[in-house]
């Protein structure tokens, strides 16, 4: 069996890390994009130590001309690219009143504008091939908002609405390029330990809060898997499904806990650095989870039901069937 080329940017560190690390059990060759070089140093010697083969490329992909030179290398060293996942974000936690022009370009480029741009540096390559997987990694803020993110909240509706058009073009042109997106919940990454955050409090995810490697194995099963969307989390789905039903009253809801719900009670430094515009290595290699592992969960029931969905739906009606079954001979024997 051939192995697989991957591409996955925003590597260095949480969640894109945790997926290159996803991908290398399997064996995959893994090429992980990031600026951070020391990270993706890290990251390279793990997924070599996992089994897999690892190759990087410092690339910021809010430059595109970068991230198509970096999806030539890619191929020149691996091979043709099997899958491409996007991950790489950048955000700053504020409410938009105190927001400047160039921090919400900067978010916007680097969020939305790098999927946009790797979804092309790998169009170009899957397309005349016809075949090939590109993931898009979401959020549950795809669909709901909440207050100090107006930037990643904008980033991921963007990220959203371009993958649905792309997707309607796919079918269109009749291509087995497949296209997936997969909406995160609350995870303990790196993010709120170099995240620009503008409040008096360190940052936090909102609680529940998962480990990355659940998000990482969602990734991996979306991208083997032809699923238009996947959810991880039952707080994903809540929100999601929620912001459908009663928008308004979420509204209010996130108006009295959002502020409180995303800082921690300890007080933020001020001077400290942040990775919006230039990467916070600091010599050393971050790994894939924040300061919260104590208070994450390690598996998801409500993700592991979604990826078993026919086998259990399959259960349920093999069960039915044996109590319809026995209701009947218990009838006929009275």
């Amino acid at each position: 069996m051939q192995m697989e080329t991957v591409v996955v940017t925003g590597a260095s560190a949480g969640l894109g890390r945790a997926i290159a690390l996803e991908f290398g059990k399997r064996g995959c060759n893994v090429v992980l994009l990031a600026r951070g070089e020391k990270g993706l140093e890290g990251a390279a010697a793990e997924v070599e130590r996992v089994g897999g083969h690892a190759h990087i490329i410092p690339t910021d992909v809010a430059d595109a001309e970068a991230v198509e030179r970096a999806a030539e290398e890619a191929e020149r060293h691996f091979g043709p690219i099997d899958i491409w996942v996007n991950n790489a974000m950048v955000t700053v936690l504020a409410p938009a009143k105190e927001m400047k022009p160039e921090e919400y370009k900067r978010a916007t480029e680097v969020t939305y504008l790098g999927v946009v741009y790797g979804t092309l540096a790998a169009l170009r390559r899957m397309l005349p091939r016809d075949r090939g997987t590109i993931v898009q990694v979401g959020s549950a803020m795809a669909y709901r908002s909440i207050p100090l993110q107006s930037a990643y909240c904008g980033a991921k509706h963007a990220i959203l609405g371009f993958t649905d058009s792309l997707r309607c073009e796919l079918l269109h042109d009749k291509s087995n390029v497949r296209l997936t997106m997969v909406q995160m919940p609350a995870m303990n990454t790196t993010q709120f330990s170099w995240v620009r955050n503008k409040m008096s409090h360190k940052p936090q995810p909102v609680p529940p809060i998962f480990a990355p490697e659940v998000g990482a194995r969602a990734v991996y099963w979306a991208a083997h898997h032809n699923r238009r969307q996947l959810y991880v989390g039952t707080s994903s789905v809540g929100a999601i499904v929620g912001n459908k039903i009663a928008p308004g009253l979420l509204d209010k809801y996130l108006a009295k806990s959002g502020y409180k719900s995303q800082q921690t009670g300890q007080r933020e430094d001020p001077t400290r650095p942040d990775n919006l515009f230039t990467p916070v290595d600091g010599g050393e290699d971050r790994g894939a989870h924040g300061e919260f592992d104590s208070r994450s969960y390690g598996h998801s029931m409500q993700l592991w039901a979604d990826l078993h969905r026919r086998s259990l739906g399959i259960g349920a009606g093999v069960a039915a069937a044996v109590a319809g079954a026995l209701l009947y001979r218990s009838r006929r024997a009275a």
